[in-house]
């Protein structure tokens, strides 16, 4: 890391001793140029980055010749400046290596520059078609210069802040506004806190205006809800200040400024959006990227799509229209108008809502959504599975109020403004309409993500033909469960007793769903021609014995090279040393885009190094073979051992070194050590600083307090963990860092340079440590950490209470920009945050899947879900739930992780249909104890009899629920089927006794 500068920069002196000052030219203040004079005055005052400038803009304009060198220096030595080649170059290298690390020099220098020095800057960071400047002949690489600086941290920052201040007075507004954007992007939404939004200018043109905000709608996701506020207002301003609606009866919302708005667009008022002319928002659905941008309003509120729909419906577009829909992009999902609705519309609608499963809350996809409704006792008397569909849809009661509830078959109170009651409100009522006087195997394929409520009895009832015929419309649905999926493709496939590659072509998400054996029994060249298709796509989403059986069925067909190089990604860790092994023939082209196991990387490494006079050219580009090993993925050098590392000459492993730190996060920490003492070996004096932390902790004694910057940058942007296993190193290297520190960060620019250190510093640190100019960036940081102590959460959110003030006096945009840190506090604290906003709560909450949040938290989630939950018992409980208010599927949907709150007998008097609907959700919580887990044994034993009954997808949907089957059940599986083995073998919790069960029916277990 520390070469980096000296590498890009050494160009100043380089071009001094371009040939020995030898010749004496006299009168040389009269023959040099006025801007090289000027460049010589400044490197005689130590403005390096000037002089810099001043040859960039001397070169630009005028041809460079040999003799340029020597008169410069004639010059220096006409003012009896001591310089020699050597002084110079080490004061042109502190210099610019300085403005490298600390960054905040580096603005007061572009402040300083005259407009001439600061347009060079300005025009240095955009991408001129000639990156490369020539000096005879000595090569200045400016596009590596200007790489260089945007990847340095802090550097970024100061160059954005230098943008807005000087930019535009020098520089033509849209170069300026590139400038911006290319900063921006590369900042990760850090840069872009709410108080810039007052740095921004306001007198912009137009152009220039619409390209910033086409980066501010760009990086809309990375930008907190104060900042997106902010950036709102500032971009509203101008666009009320150009508007010509001269009063306020008039909206200056035209279809040109929603365009410019794009996403920003949900933050308009009801009140404005009411008043946009039927002109406008005419004009503005007929643009042809309309609907693209309507496909991005993920985060509208029902009011506002509303008010959107009924403004475009006031103008000359008939809502009715076919053409019409397919450009509401996500409004869609806010369609009201069914009056009369005929079918073959509403299976337009259908098709078209698919999208909606993008709109924020929708986190576990539509298929959730539909687990809202417990219909489940209503529906049992019907005769036929599609008259039961249509009432599942359909049910629904006006109450004395005058609006829609659903509560009569959710048992879930549900607000009708919410946007999962409108979705199911609206496809109940399309369903119904779509599927009059049809039964659901002839409407399969226009029912949309619908599909995905169907239960298990309801999808075995399909015929075959009906799902073949509704692919097209199966295979993109988003949201089905693993057992859906499964009895799908088995219909799906049920015409061919081996698959074929057209048929499984065809499939997309519903890949996963085809057996081992399944894929097994196809034709080697079918297969091999799926992992050519798109479909190849979704091979992620198979289990390890899927792929083992793709695999198998490949190697065994004899030619095993054509069918490894059509494994990609992860998938190419399933390949078996062995066969690798068997084939002498390997080509180092078939490791393309794929991943690969450490002993893969290592057998690969070894032979191929056979092939080659220099083992460690296989890891530079412009070795033969090795461009598609580490332009890509880098993954073979995972295979470099330290025997390897050691016989490498000085000069090849400072050579090749770079590629090695490129690729850091592949190396383990036994492989980080060996590079360190190779290069402490061969070049001490230039070593990166974060090799340093792999050394014994006295080496880091070495780093003096000039290199703690370049040492913090190095080792910020490294993983830790991974470099340090230690404890008492890893503390070594944090004392380290705080003496760096002085145990204060003092602006965001320190934020900037510690990087993912900050997800290590002590408690201390965080708490008081961290000045308020730098919290917020430093909050932003926190976000991404992944595991912080107890002690860091305490402190966090200590400070957090000091910032913020406490919860119940948080607007809505702090309580989105806390969201990730909610889970610290307290019950108490968040009681607030569970009244005002329980959406934002339960997102948060949803986001907890998989994890193991504070149980206070979930508790404070589970009172919230069940406060805002019909409270009504069974109409008909089963014996011991008189009075119990079971979970609804709508509950256990909401409460995520929070479910292991229910008490036992909660879940034992849960209502079968229910539990067919959410088991694979149940069986996904972490946090049941075995006691909650026996209650949901016994509940599906309830439904679906006893375990000799059960199918592939009632086990593989059980999840941790199985973990309370004892070995008697355990015995009475099917486990005829290699993926019903597989599914029970992804949990870890079993005990001596269940697997010795499993294994006395099938050894396989």
């Amino acid at each position: 890391m520390s070469q980096e500068p000296r590498t890009y920069f050494l160009f100043l002196f380089l071009f001094l001793s371009h040939g020995v000052a030898s010749h004496r030219v006299p009168d040389s203040r009269q023959d040099l140029h006025p801007l090289l004079q000027k460049m010589a005055e400044e490197i005689i005052d130590g403005s390096y980055l000037n002089a810099l400038l001043d040859l960039i803009q001397f070169q630009s304009s005028h041809g460079w010749t040999a003799d340029l060198s020597h008169r410069i220096l004639a010059y220096l030595n006409s003012r009896n400046v001591a310089f020699t080649i050597p002084s110079l170059q080490a004061a042109v290298e502190h210099h610019l290596e300085q403005r490298l690390y600390q960054p905040q020099k580096l603005l007061e220098d572009l402040r300083e520059t005259d407009a001439q020095q600061f347009c060079t800057a300005m025009k240095c960071l955009l991408e001129d078609k000639k990156d490369l400047l020539e000096l005879e002949d000595i090569v200045i690489d400016l596009g590596e210069i200007r790489k260089q600086a945007l990847q340095s941290p802090g550097v970024n920052r100061s160059l954005f802040l230098i943008t807005l201040e000087r930019c535009f007075q020098v520089l033509n507004s849209l170069e300026c506004v590139e400038i911006l954007g290319r900063v921006l992007r590369g900042s990760s939404g850090s840069l872009l806190q709410p108080d810039i939004a007052e740095k921004l200018p306001r007198d912009l043109r137009e152009d220039a205006f619409k390209n910033l905000s086409a980066v501010f709608k760009d990086l809309y996701d990375q930008t907190s809800a104060h900042s997106q506020r902010a950036l709102y207002s500032w971009m509203t301003g101008i666009l009320q200040t150009s508007s010509k609606a001269t009063d306020d009866s008039v909206s200056w919302v035209s279809a040109e400024n929603l365009w410019i708005l794009g996403r920003y667009m949900v933050h308009l008022s009801f009140e404005e959006i009411v008043k946009i002319s039927p002109l406008e928002i005419g004009l503005f659905i007929s643009y042809d990227n309309a609907t693209k941008l309507l496909d991005t309003v993920y985060d509208i509120t029902p009011e506002l799509a509303q008010a959107f729909l009924e403004r475009i419906s006031s103008s000359s577009f008939d809502m009715r229209n076919t053409s019409t829909i397919h450009r509401l992009g996500l409004l869609v999902c806010f369609y009201d108008d069914l009056d009369l609705l005929d079918a073959a519309v509403a299976q337009v609608l259908l098709h078209q809502m698919i999208k909606c499963s993008h709109l924020r809350g929708f986190q576990a996809g539509v298929q959730q959504m539909w687990k809202l409704s417990r219909w489940e006792g209503k529906l049992q008397n019907l005769e036929t599975p599609e008259k039961a569909v249509t009432a599942f849809f359909h049910f629904t009661l006006l109450p004395p109020s005058g609006h829609f509830s659903i509560a009569w078959y959710t048992g879930v109170h549900i607000s009708d403004r919410n946007p999962l009651f409108l979705q199911l409100q609206l496809k109940a009522d399309l369903l119904d309409i779509a599927m009059e006087n049809q039964t659901l195997n002839e409407t399969l394929g226009s029912l949309s993500d619908a599909v995905v409520g169907l239960t298990h009895s309801q999808l075995e009832s399909l015929s075959p033909e009906a799902v073949h015929g509704a692919m097209s419309t199966l295979n993109q649905v988003s949201g089905w469960t693993k057992s859906q999926v499964i009895i799908l493709s088995a219909k799906y496939l049920a015409h061919e007793k081996v698959p074929s590659f057209y048929n499984v072509s065809q499939m997309g998400v519903l890949l996963a769903g085809i057996g081992t054996q399944a894929f097994y029994g196809m034709d080697c060249r079918d297969l091999l021609q799926v992992l050519r298709s798109t479909v190849s796509l979704h091979v992620s989403d198979l289990s390890p014995a899927q792929k083992q059986g793709v695999l198998s069925k490949m190697i065994e067909a004899g030619d095993t090279t054509s069918g490894i190089v059509e494994i990609q990604g992860a998938f190419f860790k399933e390949v078996s040393l062995f066969d690798l092994r068997r084939e002498p023939g390997f080509n180092t082209t078939v490791l393309k885009e794929k991943e690969l196991r450490r002993s893969q990387a290592l057998f690969l490494y070894e032979l191929l190094s056979k092939s080659t006079r220099r083992p460690e050219e296989l890891l530079s580009p412009s070795s033969p073979g090795s461009l598609v090993l580490f332009s890509s993925t880098g993954q073979l050098v995972k295979g470099v051992t330290c025997s390897h590392i050691d016989a490498m000459s000085a000069d090849s492993f400072l050579t090749h070194f770079h590629y090695f730190e490129n690729n850091l996060s592949l190396l383990s920490p036994y492989q980080v050590n060996c590079l360190a003492w190779k290069y402490w070996e061969v070049s001490r004096s230039s070593m990166p600083p974060f090799l340093l932390t792999a050394l014994p902790a006295r080496y880091l004694a070495s780093v003096p307090a000039s290199q703690c910057v370049p040492f913090l940058i190095s080792l910020g942007k490294s993983q830790l963990d991974s470099l340090v296993l230690d404890s008492h190193k890893k503390n070594s290297v944090l004392r380290k860092v705080q003496q760096c520190l002085d145990n204060f960060i003092a602006d965001e620019y320190a934020v900037d340079i510690v990087g993912k250190l900050l997800c290590h510093l002590p408690a201390a640190v965080l708490h008081r440590g961290v000045s308020t100019p730098a919290w917020a960036t430093a909050l932003h940081g926190l976000r991404d950490c992944p595991d912080l102590s107890p002690e860091q959460k305490a402190a966090v959110r200590l400070r957090l209470l000091e910032q913020h003030g406490l919860p119940q006096n948080w607007t809505a945009e702090t309580t989105k920009d806390l969201g990730p840190f909610l889970v610290l506090f307290s019950a108490d604290e968040l009681s607030s945050v569970a009244t005002k906003f329980p959406d934002i709560l339960q997102q948060t909450a949803s986001k907890t899947a998989g994890t193991m949040p504070p149980q206070e938290f979930l508790w404070v989630v589970f009172d919230s879900v069940r406060n805002n939950s019909e409270k009504s018992p069974s109409s008909a409980p089963s014996p011991g739930c008189h009075g119990v208010i079971a979970p609804s599927s709508g509950d256990i949907f909401k409460l995520a992780e929070a479910n292991a709150c229910w008490a036992p007998q909660d879940l034992l008097c849960m209502e079968e249909q229910t539990f067919i609907r959410s088991v694979e959700l149940l069986g996904a919580v972490r946090g049941f104890s075995l006691p909650q887990l026996m209650t949901l044994k016994e509940k599906a034993l309830q439904v679906w009899d006893m375990p000799s009954y059960w199918k592939e997808y009632h086990i593989t949907s059980l999840g941790r629920i199985a973990l309370a089957l004892n070995e008697c059940e355990l015995q009475q599986l099917d486990l005829s089927s290699i993926d019903t083995v597989a599914s029970l073998s992804r949990q870890t919790e079993w005990t001596l006794g269940q697997g010795g069960g499993g294994q006395n029916r099938d050894p396989a277990l």
